[in-house]
């Protein structure tokens, strides 16, 4: 799959790259390798594209929109329209966001998701539940590898090596 795919796909949800970046970069903290928010957008911006070309992440996103909209037209079993809007005893949001992150950046990527899920920063304020938890479940892997790769960039530099991701 081509990261137009999906990006198309999430454009049609009102979510934008550029939505994505800059959501990613209200919770920016400045580390080694990539100290200021410029640097930090365009390791994000690659590490979106490479991640949304992955089929295996479009169908984890996909999946959360389509019970997002079954669950508001009342067609999940068990899940009435009431029950979803007032998240009683929803877990399924948390679940599949934690596992978009953690397929995207591993336990690094749980890490993320709970600061991404305490602040909800930008697009995440605009979504429902499970769209929420997938796109959280995205920036958090992405920006969590965007720490990984930055400190591992640096300390090649450090050691005179290059890395090429």
């Amino acid at each position: 799959m081509l990261p137009a795919e999906l990006l198309e796909y999430l454009e049609r949800k009102g979510i934008t790259l550029k939505d994505l970046i800059s959501t990613a970069l209200e919770l920016f903290v400045p580390h080694p390798g990539v100290e200021d928010k410029e640097s930090a957008a365009k390791i994000l911006r690659e590490e979106f594209l490479k991640a949304l070309s992955d089929v295996n992440v479009s169908c984890l996103i996909v999946a959360c929109f389509r019970a997002e909209e079954d669950a508001q037209a009342g067609l999940i079993p068990g899940l009435t329209k009431e029950r979803f809007t007032g998240h009683l005893g929803l877990v399924a949001d948390e679940l599949l966001g934690m596992t978009i992150a953690c397929y995207i950046a591993g336990a690094k990527g749980i890490f993320e998701f709970l600061r991404f899920d305490q602040a909800k920063p930008g697009i995440l304020k605009k979504l429902g539940p499970l769209s929420n938890g997938a796109i959280r479940g995205l920036i958090a892997g992405i920006s969590s590898n965007m720490y990984t790769r930055a400190l591992m960039e640096y300390k090649a530099r450090e050691n005179g090596e290059t890395l090429r991701f």
